[in-house]
């Protein structure tokens, strides 16, 4: 028998990066009651807090779901390791810390394909908001809020000319790349404070603990949501190997990403009807977009040895090294310890059709095999290029009612002809940059995948080989109007009242960046959007119960 938890105003399944938020807000109102549930556990591993330590929570079963793909045709046949945050602060706990909003014109294609108050002009207030940027107020940066945006605080003297040799081939320097053109390159702006990561639950969820209205549960995963007729009226989770329900007054709000949110909705019934019928689930609504549309953003890891430079493979290769990169961190709170995913950004054309920049690189002082493995022991320098604007689209969905089996993921990379000519062109576009004169005295040896690769086709079979993803999967269960979209400009699924989705699944097309500050700032806008609509009911209600007027006294007039 199930165990009853209760009835709250909002119930919010997943407790990552829009869900953080989300409670955040909504529970600011002293008389709104919310119910927050994670699946995964507390974000108190001091690998968490440390930014070099994505490394281990990444394929770490305590803080990653530690998804894998489906064999793609597009990577030879391979399945690769598909990391999401299973922990309070879900992927902002376990990412790379890279802060990028995306070009003002992803907004503004979201905008003309249907979403009324999506454009650039609309959601820059709502980045605004929660930021709280280190080089102060301006037009485009906000200060005072929770989202702390700093500049990194490791330097590589060999990367400072990786960026010198991009100046050198016309791509300009630029100081930050949230002002709407990130055409340029510089050095990401990162998600810390002082050396120490911030993630959304220390960001949104610590600030709110003493709030009575607000009840945050973890290892609690989401079976199903509850409906009466079509209204979600509640959900369906356990917790600790215990089946608990708990009942919404107003809204159940998905939070759980672009992997479990639209599994979430085929094991509750809301999906295409015959996949439904397929695995024994009693349909709810037919919906045939949920779990469809799966975009991401897919990287070649290029691999570079140089001569008469310091990286971070040789310094960690020696216990004295070792010594000093700990001593450095616990001093300083800097150097490789306080390391993000990638030092240098570069953001530009693959060719010069683009109509603004479509390839985005991360340069790191480092290399390894593969992701997870003992540095290399040489210097060498990794350049990783993905296509911003993938055209490929894949699908997540439901291989049983069981909520415990893992979605089947199928992005379908490579899938089409302009994909592989975009990375094809961005491998060359990487062999002009280390080819420019301010390298030349480190004479950089490209060891991955090697110059022997070099016609289109051989080229497309290294870009198949060395692939994997940047973790940015979005648009499951997209925003729109037509017969394919799940939830309208406000969020609210179609066809159904009481659920709503807020994470990067309802986005249109994918950012050309990194995905977590436009996730923030979709939980933002919809907070708003979810309190203007409980005003307005209060004061629809308050109306609706005054109805009663007493007449005005007639006066008789003699």
């Amino acid at each position: 028998m199930a165990q009853g938890f209760g009835i709250y105003d909002y119930v919010i399944v997943g407790g990552g990066t829009a869900g953080c938020l989300l409670a955040n807000r909504l529970s600011a109102d002293p008389l709104v009651t919310v119910l927050l549930l994670e699946a995964g556990g507390k974000d108190n591993s001091p690998w968490v807090h440390v930014p070099v330590g994505y490394l281990y929570c990444v394929s770490n079963p305590t803080t990653d779901w530690c998804f894998r793909t489906a064999n793609e045709a597009g990577l030879k046949a391979r399945s690769i390791e598909y990391a999401r945050g299973k922990v309070l602060g879900g992927c902002s706990t376990i990412n790379g810390m890279v802060y990028i909003r995306g070009q003002a014109r992803d907004y503004e294609n979201w905008r003309a394909s249907g979403n009324a108050g999506w454009g650039w002009e609309e959601v820059l207030p709502y980045f605004k908001r929660h930021e709280d940027f280190v080089q102060g107020e301006s037009a485009e940066h906000g200060i005072g809020g929770e989202w702390r945006v700093e500049e990194q605080r490791a330097h590589w003297p060999i990367v400072n000319e990786f960026r010198d040799a991009c100046i050198e081939l016309g791509i300009p320097l630029t100081p930050c790349f949230n002002r709407g053109d990130n055409f340029g390159v510089g050095y990401f702006h990162v998600n810390q404070r002082r050396g120490v990561r911030v993630n959304a639950s220390k960001a949104f969820l610590h600030s709110a603990k003493g709030r009575e209205n607000l009840h945050v549960v973890t290892h609690a995963q989401a079976k199903s949501i509850q409906f009466q007729e079509r209204r979600a009226s509640g959900l369906t989770f356990d917790h600790r190997g215990q089946e608990c329900q708990v009942h919404a007054r107003r809204e159940v709000v998905l939070c759980a990403g672009s992997i479990c949110t639209p599994q979430l909705l085929e094991l509750s019934g809301v999906g295409q009807l015959e996949r439904l019928r397929a695995l024994g689930i009693k349909p709810i609504l037919d919906l045939p977009g949920v779990g469809e549309n799966l975009q991401d953003h897919l990287q070649i890891p290029l691999v570079y040895k140089v001569k008469n430079a310091s990286t971070l493979n040789e310094l960690s290769d020696t216990l004295a090294g070792k010594a000093q990169i700990a001593a450095e961190y616990a001093l300083k709170r800097s150097g490789p310890m306080s390391m993000h995913s990638s030092q240098l950004g570069v953001f530009t054309k693959s060719d010069p059709s683009q109509t603004s920049a479509n390839i985005q690189f991360h340069v790191q002082p480092f290399s390894v095999d593969r992701f997870g493995d003992s540095l290399h022991s040489f210097p060498a320098i990794t350049v990783s290029v993905c296509n911003l604007r993938p055209t490929s689209r894949g699908s997540v969905h439901a291989t049983s009612p069981d909520f415990q089996s893992p979605p089947k993921i199928q992005p379908n990379y490579l899938s089409t002809q302009e994909d592989r000519k975009v990375l094809v062109d961005s491998i060359r576009i990487a062999r002009k940059i280390l080819g420019a004169r301010a390298l030349a005295t480190h004479e950089p040896e490209e060891i991955q995948p090697g110059l022997q690769y070099q016609s289109d086709a051989e080229l497309e079979l290294a870009a198949a080989e060395l692939a994997t993803t940047k973790f940015h999967p979005v648009g499951t269960a997209r925003m729109g109007r037509d017969h394919m979209a799940v939830v309208d400009e406000r969020l609210r699924v179609h066809g159904l009242t009481g659920l709503r989705i807020v994470d990067a699944s309802v986005m249109p097309s994918i950012t050309s960046g990194n995905t977590n500050g436009p996730t923030l700032m979709i939980a933002e806008k919809a907070a708003e959007m979810i309190i203007q609509e409980h005003n307005a009911d209060l004061v629809f209600a308050r109306l609706k119960a005054s109805r009663y007027v007493e007449p005005n006294p007639i006066v008789p007039t003699f």
